[in-house]
């Protein structure tokens, strides 16, 4: 069952012995939304490029267009705003306009391409790119112009909770989403001293565990290998 802010809202006030004036609704948002990133960090880790928000009404892949004499482009923000965490795959069109994917190099690496950086701006349809910043630099400055010539598979930061919105859910897997109250639960009984902190730590422990476990299976097609287990300091 996905939770509503307003349901979890209650949660942290019954768990709290606070209301909207002790404990007001933009800093439960802040703290549940904190809470929520720490979900999706663990969802990253373990499904890399195919783990989405599930609030998201698009796919994480971005076009844009390819120009002529252009070696640099830069990816902030999705179409809808959302932030870009990282570039997982790039495609670009030749002029056939056919896509091909091209190949990741470190431009300050043995590994780059001389004609990323021999100052020679040499030209024709890329086949590698360099990750820099918040863009991605090709070894080819393309000589010609596509609409939508490049394609980029992303993953990119979640839609949040705010104060204002209170019908809104979390876009995590729904059988993890009581970490969304646990979390600012348990700190804020435990900074206020309340009896009930241990309980609360106790309960976002074992939350905790369901989110590793979770994300770590969801991918159930894949043949995948075992990893030794970090230690956790939650």
């Amino acid at each position: 069952m996905s939770i509503t802010f307003t349901n979890l809202v209650n949660k942290i006030d019954r768990a709290c012995g606070t209301n909207s004036t002790t404990y007001t609704l933009a800093n439960k948002a802040i703290d549940i939304n904190i809470a929520q990133d720490e979900v999706w960090t663990v969802a990253l880790e373990e499904l890399g490029w195919n783990c989405d928000d599930f609030n998201q009404s698009d796919y994480p892949i971005i076009t844009t267009a390819l120009v002529s004499g252009q070696r640099d482009y830069s990816f902030i923000l999705d179409s809808s705003g959302n932030r870009i965490l990282d570039i997982y795959k790039v495609f670009v069109k030749d002029e056939s306009g056919t896509y091909h994917e091209i190949t990741p190099v470190d431009q300050q690496g043995n590994d780059a391409p001389l004609t990323m950086n021999d100052g020679a701006n040499s030209t024709g349809v890329p086949t590698c790119y360099d990750k820099t910043g918040n863009g991605i630099f090709l070894d080819l400055i393309p000589s010609y112009n596509s609409i939508a010539g490049l394609k980029v598979l992303v993953n990119r930061e979640p839609t949040y909770f705010t104060s204002a919105d209170t019908t809104k859910v979390s876009g995590i897997d729904p059988l993890c989403q009581d970490y969304l109250y646990l979390k600012p639960s348990y700190e804020r009984c435990r900074d206020t001293g309340r009896d009930n902190a241990q309980a609360l730590f106790r309960d976002m422990q074992v939350s905790w565990e369901k989110i590793k476990k979770r994300y770590g299976r969801r991918e159930k097609d894949v043949v995948r290998r075992l990893t030794p287990m970090a230690q956790d300091n939650h």
